[in-house]
């Protein structure tokens, strides 16, 4: 069967012709026509397998007839990283040369400036990224009610990192009326769960079973230690057949220090991990698909997706931690039909992540067995093992340290120093002086004479009875408080009543006059308010009446 069996347009066939494919994998021979039909299609296949064509050839030909709006994509493409959605979008350009079709990228880590004049002109195909995605929708820069055909593309990696509750909010501002594709390696019962939720009677293509790995794909296990990694690694790249090889760590800070050892070793080396910038990924990507550097170093961030051809050999230089990330690390090799190898590293404490492995691909990972001239596993021979033990650390940057003996052994190297004799006492030799060999054993020995016993105290005086003392003498009785109406409170004056003095005309207001309330600490102690008289009184009720004679 070829890609012309399938349906497809002449102008795309031609395209496809052009990039060096004539014969479709498994994956796109049963979900390019069904595509086409507008059904909703949930695949899994392995990765590596042409996933990706099979969405976006049919993509090409569907969205050729209409016209785009402004704002209003007519198609939604969802990946989990920058680097799968830059490369998604590397596939249109390549296979949609000869159609008119705009096309805009929403990732994070770049000008949002560029990706808003595009959406203003309209768009076909939006590629995406969830968190891009949902920042522009709730500025409200984008309207989703005009896309016809959703695409979820590595659903599993969109589950493991936390993606789905945005996904399930995208998938609400859709229309209904939509035709909806899953694609994913792996069908966890959260995707099975969103697939249920937002798709309608999808058709299942199933090329091979779920979390199952490549056939092409050679894999070893080397058992080492953590100590020992670094060494493996120069050991295995110095070989003639390792052209191209991509080392996987789990943690960023790992990606640099490795990077750092194998570029003093002189190899031609980059790097990628989460904490670059974007154009800073995007150049290194760049480089290694070139061939200017054969060794890239990377975090998971680059374990989904990534089409490099030729890429020989994958190392695990940590073992994953999920499960379903061991089975894209090693889909970066034999891809397209290729044969590739993979080599993981596992430490006693990787035991656990091993066996997690081993059961969700159901395969029994051969573990190397090689001789140290093909794979120099450092494992130090029996009768050099206890030597190891006493050994320190390896040498680091040329510093050459001798070797530890025990202090035994030490003692034994070092010649006595030379010292001046010692007389020996005219006196024989008592058991502690005499020699090791010559001392009588403890049950030899004479047993040392009984202590006399210890004269008894003289019994002491009796103390004379201490005199009576005399009884104290009775308190006065206290005095009888007042009754509690008759108290003044504690702190205050009491208060007393003016009595009005005789031919007053103000009698009547001195005589319920109130003394001033006692001064507390922290009052206000300035001068009187101007106006006011020496007993409280404003000046103009003290002035006399005038009466007309």
């Amino acid at each position: 069967m070829s890609f012309s069996d399938l349906g497809l347009s002449d102008a795309l066939l031609r395209a496809v012709a052009d990039s060096g494919y004539d014969t479709p994998t498994p994956i796109q021979r049963q979900a390019i026509p069904s595509v086409l039909m507008g059904k909703d299609i949930i695949a899994i296949a392995q990765t590596g397998t042409g996933k990706t064509a099979s969405f976006v050839l049919p993509m090409i030909d569907i969205l050729a007839e209409g016209r785009s709006r402004a704002l209003m994509p007519r198609s939604l493409i969802l990946e989990p990283t920058r680097e799968l959605a830059q490369q998604v979008a590397e596939n249109f350009d390549k296979y949609g040369k000869n159609h008119k079709l705009t096309m805009a990228l929403l990732i994070g880590g770049v000008s949002m400036g560029d990706q808003l004049a595009a959406l203003e002109k309209g768009v076909d195909v939006l590629i995406a990224t969830p968190g891009r995605l949902m920042d522009l929708m709730n500025r409200g820069k984008i309207l989703m009610s005009g896309c016809a055909m959703l695409v979820i593309d590595e659903a599993d990696r969109m589950l493991d990192m936390g993606f789905i509750p945005d996904i399930e909010t995208i998938c609400s501002k859709l229309p209904k009326s939509r035709q909806t594709l899953l694609f994913s390696a792996t069908m966890p019962p959260p995707i099975k769960k969103l697939a249920d939720q937002f798709m309608e009677s999808p058709k299942s293509i199933e090329v091979a079973r779920a979390a199952s790995t490549n056939t092409n794909i050679t894999q070893w296990v080397v058992e080492t230690s953590n100590r020992d990694k670094k060494d493996l690694v120069r050991s295995i790249l110095a070989q003639d057949d390792v052209k191209t090889a991509i080392i996987f760590c789990n943690k960023k800070t790992m990606v640099r220090d490795l990077a750092d050892v194998l570029k003093r070793a002189r190899m031609p080396v980059g790097q990628i991990h989460g904490d670059m910038e974007q154009s800073d990924r995007i150049r290194e990507l760049d480089r290694f698909k070139q061939g200017d550097i054969t060794i890239l170093v990377a975090s998971d961030v680059a374990a989904r997706g990534l089409d490099v051809p030729g890429v020989s050999h994958v190392i695990n230089f940590d073992m994953p931690w999920h499960p379903d990330d061991y089975v894209h690390r090693i889909g970066r090799t034999g891809r397209a039909g290729r044969t590739g190898i993979a080599i993981s590293f596992a430490t006693p404490e990787d035991a656990e992540n091993l066996a997690n492995i081993e059961k969700l691909t159901r395969q029994k990972i051969a573990r190397w067995k090689g001789d140290a001239a093909t794979v120099q596993v450092a494992a130090p021979a029996p009768a050099e093992a206890a030597d190891a033990v006493e050994a320190p650390a390896e040498e680091r940057s040329g510093d050459r340290r001798r070797a530890r003996k025990p202090r035994r052994d030490r003692a034994d190297d070092v010649a006595p120093a030379a010292t001046a004799p010692v007389a020996a006492p005219v006196a024989a030799p008592d058991a502690e002086a005499a020699p090791r060999s010559d001392r009588r054993r403890r049950d030899e020995r004479t047993p040392r004479e009984a202590r006399p016993p210890r004269e008894a105290r003289p019994a002491g005086e009796a103390r004379p009875p201490s005199e009576a003392r005399p009884p104290r003498e009775a308190r006065p009785p206290r005095e009888a408080r007042p009754p509690r109406a008759e108290r003044t409170p504690l702190g205050e004056k009491p208060r007393t009543v003016r009595q009005a003095a005789a031919g007053d005309p103000l009698a009547s207001y001195r005589a319920i006059a109130l003394a001033p309330p006692p001064r507390r600490n922290g009052d206000d102690d300035g001068e009187r308010f101007t106006g006011f008289g020496p007993e409280g009184v404003p000046d103009f009720l003290s002035r006399p009446i005038r009466t007309d004679a």
